[in-house]
C-alpha cells in the first residue's frame, strides 16, 4: 500500500512469507482459492520513495508482526516524510531498538 507521502508497505501472509503461514505445503495457486485466507501475524516490508528499504535491525523484512503491530507500523508510516523519521518514530513506539 502507498501513502499519500510517496511510503510504501508490503503486508504479506502466504506460504513461504515469514508468517504462521509459512511452512504449509499447500501450492501458492491452491492457497488463492481458498474463500478466506487468514493468518494470526504477516511479514512486512517498508520503502520509500525512492525506493529505499526500511532496516528493521535485523533484516529488510520483519516477520510474524501481529495485526496490532502492523497498524503501529502504518501509523508511524503515515506521520513520516523519510526513512529516518520513520526510524525515530519505530524507535519511540517500542517497535524497534535504537
Amino acid at each position: 500500500m502507498r501513502f499519500e507521502n510517496g511510503m510504501t508497505i508490503s503486508v504479506q501472509f502466504s506460504t513461504g512469507s515469514y508468517c504462521d503461514r509459512r511452512n504449509l505445503t499447500t501450492p501458492v495457486m491452491a492457497e488463492m482459492t481458498e474463500p478466506i485466507v487468514t493468518s494470526p501475524n504477516a511479514e512486512i516490508a517498508i520503502w520509500d520513495t525512492d525506493n529505499a528499504w526500511f532496516y528493521f535491525g535485523g533484516d529488510h523484512v520483519r516477520g510474524f508482526c501481529t495485526p496490532d503491530e502492523v497498524g503501529r507500523w502504518i501509523n508511524c508510516i503515515m506521520k513520516s516524510a523519510t526513512l529516518d523519521d520513520l526510524h525515530e518514530f519505530a524507535v519511540e513506539r517500542g517497535l524497534i531498538q535504537s
